[in-house]
This record gives structure tokens, C-alpha cells and sequence, in this order.
């Protein structure tokens, strides 16, 4: 294949002495030129514009051409698909959406270089075009734009006439779809008395109306004076700050993949419109400028992932994701201490957790004793697991480990904050500070008391039998594998950090769940509950089960992931399993409570343990924290800074990532307002 040659100003001229040049070929032509090559920056598209400029003027017939070809293909093109639909949310909803894209990769429809929809993909046809036409500068658009535009031209007072109207009628049709929304059953179910009054969405509507036929009316000339939108833009904030109330109650309420649809279809329109409103203000050019080129880079964007079925699925995963994560980072408030109090009380569930981790230990190693068959030897397992978590939260103990997935989804809430100016580096590096001493002292609660336990119960129990509770070679397996190289300690406990992950999604999942379909009304009026419960019982009942769903629901599946990990293995034939940093503790405790060996060699074996830890913590703490950014389509801008303020914390008061400073009145004053505790610790 011949390499493509790239079309030059020169190249581009001579292409229009056919007379068959067509307005997208010109300008399909003019963007494989300014196309930057890899390794190539925006400084070089920005002198190829300015070499089109030059060659412009050099030129004058040429540059007349261009202008003609432009305003006659802008005098009869379609605008309405590209300002009202292109890079907004379906309206049909995810599969009839998923459904046509599929079929039009099977069967597409040639496009319409008539209709600014289709155009747009003719013209940004490269995969790589929405990159660097996000990146060129608003400045070197506004100049291209000027180049090919003819302002003296006849045509221009009328294409701009014909611009203003399309603009208008996409956004007065954009505006009836939003009041249309109003009564979508999931918007009635959060807010009840929707049904009952005007909304803003509905008077949002009839303003823009009224503003779209005042807009006409001095467009052409039968009133002297543009009315002000003023009103227009207060309800428009009005409908915005009713989509974030609805987001907040979908929280406490529930949600799912249609609602989180909806209420993002509703932000990207209400936003469109506040975008139209921009463009349409002749008074602000600036804004007006800055808004257009804005608008232009997103429709770019939208119309090379029009088709795509990845983008879709993209979109609709952080839609999911963020739904499961509004309620991790709900729960997240109670896994992070703040004052001593929140710190010791910290330390005393931790403690709880390790005592219920060392007894499910003992049961496992009884279990593992039978010399049962794998597959009942692993449910057992499995249910040891899964009801001994289950029992730590309902004893409102904690497990140390399941506190990253929780803490992440606050961190990223705080991140989003942080681009809204709602927080800054220094307060996501104090947040830092206090999630890891958190962490600290949970895991010191879970391993001091599990080790302590079960060395204690290992060694009554010898002392009482007259032999141990392990043999030798189950002392010496318990040690294998502890040890980082001889073993898989590492890769296991790394696989047990992402089944505490899964864990953390499954128990977002089964909250959000509860709060949607009604789990607490349901339990409280369940046919089958009325005749043994009287009505008190059942709504502490109905009202427990409720608030702890996701809790127990995240912590079976949890145990359930860990006992059947190497069961899977071995039918894979792979060499699968879980290191997890408590059982880890207590199985050491087990293994040198007849025989120990010295205490160098113990701090050797307990190393190994904090590496298994480690490895637990940052695996299950990185997924989550990324799914949580993900869903909030949002990173870390300044990363450097976070990491600045957090080493001049560290630096500053060292003991402050393992023990919390004096409570100060503003710590207290913050206590109080929070309303955070550990009550839900193993959420």
C-alpha cells in the first residue's frame, strides 16, 4: 500500500478546480492537513493554520472558493441532529440503544453530509481526532474558523440568521423533553410531590418558549431590544440543583442503571441548553466564543463514539459503578477516626474482630482435620467464612481489611469535591493522614488479639492434652506459607485483596438494592412475618435488616469468595488461594504456640504477616479507589501536591499516621456535626 500522502494548502487549491469539491471533502481535507503526526505537538497545527492563512491571502480565488462551497453547504445543511441529540444520552434507553449500534455496525447507514451530525464524522473521520482537537487551543480555532469563514460575504447576515434559529428550536425542543421527564416513575418514587405542583422542569420550559419567540421576533425586527434571559438561567439553576437532589436522595433511597441514566440524560440536556443560552447572548462574545468551541470539541467527541458499542458500555459501567460507590462512600464516613475517641474506639473493634478471626481459624483447621472430600470440605470452609464475617459486623466488630474499599469511594468523593472547589490538596492529604491511621490501628486491634488468642489457645490446649493442637507438619504448612519466596504467599494475599474488593461492590450492590426496591416497608408488612412477629419486633426487624443488607450480604459473599478460592484452583488446575493478613496472624499464633522458636524468628515470621497485609490493603484499596474515580468521572488533577502536603504532615507530626493529635475544639465541633461512628464497621 502506497503511504498516504498528506494534502498541502497547494494540493487542497487545485483539488477545487474540478468544481466537484464537496463542502466536507474541503474540509476533510483541511483536517488531514492540520492532523498532527505522532510525536508532533499543537505548536505544529498551530503553524499549519497560520500556513493556510498565508496561502490564503496569496490566494484571494481560492479563498473566495472555499467560502462559496462553505455557505452553500451551511445554507442547506441540517443543524438540529448535531445541537439537540449529538452527544446526549439516548432517550430509548440502554438496549434499544445497544440493539442499534450493534445493527448499524452490521448494516450501516451511509452517511449525510447535509446533516452537521453525520458531517462531523465525515470530516474528524481518524480515531485520533477527538484527541487533538480537545487539546488545539480555543485561540487557534477561533482563527481557523475565521480563515474559512467569509464575513463580507452577502450570505453571511442570513446563514447567521438561520444559525440562531436552529439554535433556538434545539433548545426549545430540548427543553420539552426535560419537562417531560417530570413524571418518569423513578424521578416520582424520590420525590413524591412532583405530581402534585409545578416543577422548574415544566416552568423551566415555558420561559424558554417565551424567550425563543421574543429571541425571533428581534431577530427580525418587530422589537428594538433583546430581552435579558436572566429568568431563563435562574430556573435553568433551579432544574440543575433539583437533578443534584435527586442524585442525593438516590442514595438514601436507591437507584439503578435506568435512574442513573435518566438523571445523567437530564444533566447533559439541562447543561446543552445552558450552552445554547451562552452562544445565543450577543452581549458576552467572549463567553460566546469560548462556549461555541466548547460545544464544538464535545460534538466532535460524541460523533466518533456515536456507533461504538465500547463507548456505550463505558458510559453505562460508570453509571453502575457509581451507583454501588454513592453508598461505599456513605459507609466510608465510619471507617475513618478523626478524634481519639473514634481512634481507641477503633481499637476496641478491631480487637472484637480478632477474637471471632481466631475462633474461625481454630474451626477451619478442625475443618481442614476431617479429612473430608475438596468439595464439602470447601463449602464448610466457605460457611465458616462467610457466618463468621457475618457475626463480626453484627457484633459491630471490624476487619481491618474490609476498610479500603469503603475509605477509597470517600477519598474519591472528596477528589471530585476538590475539582469543584469543595476541597483542596492539602485537606485530601489530611484525609489521607487520618484513613491510614484508621487503617493502622483496625489491623493492629485485628492481628495483636488474633496472634494473642490463638498462641493462648494453642498453648491451654496442649497443656491440657498433653500434645498439640497442630502436628508438625501442619505447624510447618501453617509456616510455608507465610514465607513470601518459598511460597505464593504473596500472589494469594493479593488475591484475597481482590476478593475484598469484589466484597465492597457486592455490598454497595445489595445497600443500593435494599434502599430501591423498599426492602424495610416490604419486611414490615411480609405476609409471612405478620403471624410471628408482633408489629414492634418486626419493624426493629425489618428496619436492622434494612440498614445492614449490603453489610451481610458483602460479607458472606466475601467468605464465600475465600473458602472456594482454592477449590477453583484445583479444578483449573492452578495454583490459586488466599493470604489473608488476620487469619494469617492466627494461624502463626497456632503454629508456634507448642514449639516456639525464638524471638528473632518470630518477628521474622511476623514481617511476613505485615507483607501479607500490605499486600491485602493495596490491592483491595487501588481497585476501589479507581472504580470510585472512574464512576465520578474524575482523577487526581495534582497528584504531586497531595503527595507535597502529606509528606509535610508526615513531616511535621510523624506520630499523627499512628496515633491522632489532642482533640481541638474545632475536631470536637466537627465530631459532633458528622454524626459518623462504627456502628455499620464491617459495611
Amino acid at each position: 500500500m502506497a503511504p498516504r500522502v498528506r494534502p498541502t494548502p497547494q494540493r487542497i487549491f487545485a483539488s477545487l478546480e474540478s468544481g466537484n469539491t464537496s463542502a466536507t471533502d474541503l474540509l476533510r481535507q483541511i483536517t488531514d492537513w492540520l492532523r498532527p503526526e505522532p510525536g508532533e505537538n499543537m505548536d505544529t497545527v498551530c503553524r499549519r493554520i497560520d500556513l493556510l492563512d498565508k496561502a490564503q491571502e496569496e490566494n484571494p480565488d481560492a479563498s473566495e472558493k472555499i467560502a462559496t462551497i462553505l455557505q452553500e453547504w451551511l445554507g442547506r445543511a441540517n443543524y438540529f441532529l448535531a445541537f439537540a441529540v449529538l452527544g446526549l444520552f439516548s432517550r430509548q434507553g440502554f438496549m434499544r440503544e445497544l440493539g442499534k449500534r450493534i445493527y448499524e455496525h452490521i448494516n450501516p447507514l451511509p452517511l449525510n453530509g447535509d446533516s452537521l451530525s453525520d458531517a462531523l464524522s465525515l470530516i474528524f473521520h481518524h480515531p485520533e481526532d477527538p484527541q487533538w482537537v480537545q487539546d488545539l487551543p480555543d485561540e487557534s480555532w477561533m482563527h481557523l474558523f475565521r480563515i474559512l469563514w467569509n464575513a463580507e460575504s452577502g450570505d453571511a447576515p442570513r446563514l447567521l440568521e438561520k444559525s440562531i434559529s436552529e439554535l433556538l428550536y434545539a433548545m426549545e425542543m430540548l427543553s420539552i423533553w426535560v419537562a417531560g421527564e417530570e413524571l418518569e416513575p423513578d424521578l416520582v418514587r424520590l420525590e413524591p410531590r412532583i405530581v402534585s405542583r409545578d416543577s422548574a422542569f415544566v416552568a423551566l420550559q415555558r420561559e424558554i418558549a417565551r424567550y425563543c419567540r421574543h429571541y425571533e421576533a428581534w431577530i427580525h425586527g418587530e422589537i428594538r431590544e433583546l430581552e435579558d434571559d436572566a429568568h431563563a438561567r435562574v430556573l435553568l439553576d433551579q432544574c440543575m440543583q433539583a437533578v443534584t437532589a435527586f442524585r442525593k436522595k438516590s442514595v438514601t433511597k436507591g437507584t439503578s442503571i435506568p435512574l442513573s441514566y435518566l438523571l445523567e440524560r437530564l444533566d447533559q440536556t439541562l447543561k446543552r441548553i445552558q450552552d445554547i443560552l451562552d452562544i445565543l447572548t450577543p452581549m458576552r462574545q467572549k463567553v460566546t466564543e469560548k462556549t461555541a468551541i466548547r460545544l464544538f470539541k464535545e460534538l466532535v467527541t460524541a460523533s466518533r463514539q456515536r456507533r461504538s458499542v465500547r463507548a456505550l458500555f463505558q458510559r453505562n459501567i460508570r453509571l453502575l459503578s457509581r451507583s454501588i460507590t454513592e453508598n461505599a462512600s456513605d459507609h466510608g464516613e465510619h471507617y475513618i477516626t478523626r478524634s481519639r475517641k473514634d481512634y481507641f474506639a477503633m481499637l476496641r473493634s478491631g480487637a472484637g474482630g480478632g477474637i471471632i478471626i481466631a475462633l474461625m481459624a481454630l474451626i477451619k483447621i478442625r475443618i481442614m482435620g476431617l479429612a473430608l472430600a475438596p468439595l464439602p470440605e470447601t463449602i464448610l470452609v466457605s460457611l465458616n467464612y462467610g457466618f463468621g464475617f457475618m457475626l463480626i459486623h453484627i457484633l459491630h466488630f471490624t476487619v481491618a481489611t474490609k476498610q479500603p474499599a469503603m475509605t477509597a469511594a470517600r477519598l474519591a468523593e472528596a477528589i471530585q469535591q476538590g475539582e469543584h472547589g469543595g476541597a483542596n490538596p492539602k485537606k485530601i492529604a489530611a484525609l489521607l493522614v487520618q484513613v491510614a491511621r484508621s487503617q493502622f490501628i483496625a489491623i493492629v486491634g485485628n492481628v495483636s488479639v488474633a496472634l494473642s488468642l490463638a498462641f493462648a489457645i494453642g498453648w491451654v490446649y496442649a497443656l491440657l492434652r498433653g500434645f498439640p493442637l497442630l502436628s508438625h507438619e501442619a505447624c510447618e504448612y501453617q509456616i510455608y506459607e507465610l514465607k513470601p519466596f518459598a511460597s505464593l504467599a504473596l500472589l494469594h494475599a493479593c488475591i484475597a485483596g481482590l476478593w475484598l474488593f469484589v466484597a465492597g461492590l457486592t455490598a454497595g450492590f445489595f445497600d443500593n438494592r435494599a434502599a430501591y426496591i423498599g426492602l424495610r416497608d416490604r419486611l414490615k408488612n411480609h405476609p409471612l412475618l405478620r403471624p410471628l412477629l408482633p408489629e414492634k419486633q418486626r419493624a426493629a426487624l425489618a428496619d436492622y435488616i434494612h440498614e445492614n443488607y449490603g453489610a451481610l450480604v458483602g460479607n458472606f459473599f466475601f467468605g464465600v469468595l475465600l473458602g472456594s478460592t482454592a477449590y477453583i484452583g484445583m479444578l483449573l488446575g492452578l495454583p490459586l488461594g488466599i493470604r489473608h493478613v488476620a487469619f494469617a496472624s492466627g494461624n502463626l499464633g497456632y503454629a508456634m504456640a507448642f514449639d516456639f522458636p525464638g524471638f528473632f524468628t518470630f518477628l521474622l515470621y511476623f514481617l511476613f504477616v505485615s507483607l501479607i497485609s500490605f499486600c491485602n490493603l493495596w490491592v483491595s484499596f487501588s481497585l476501589a479507589l479507581s472504580v470510585a474515580l472512574r464512576s465520578r468521572n474524575t482523577r487526581i488533577q495534582s497528584f504531586s501536591k497531595v503527595m507535597f502536603f502529606f509528606k509535610e504532615q508526615v513531616k511535621a507530626a510523624p506520630l499523627s499516621l499512628f496515633f491522632p493529635p489532642a482533640d481541638t475544639a474545632a475536631e470536637k465541633k466537627d465530631q459532633s456535626s458528622s454524626s459518623h461512628g462504627h456502628q455499620d464497621d464491617s459495611g
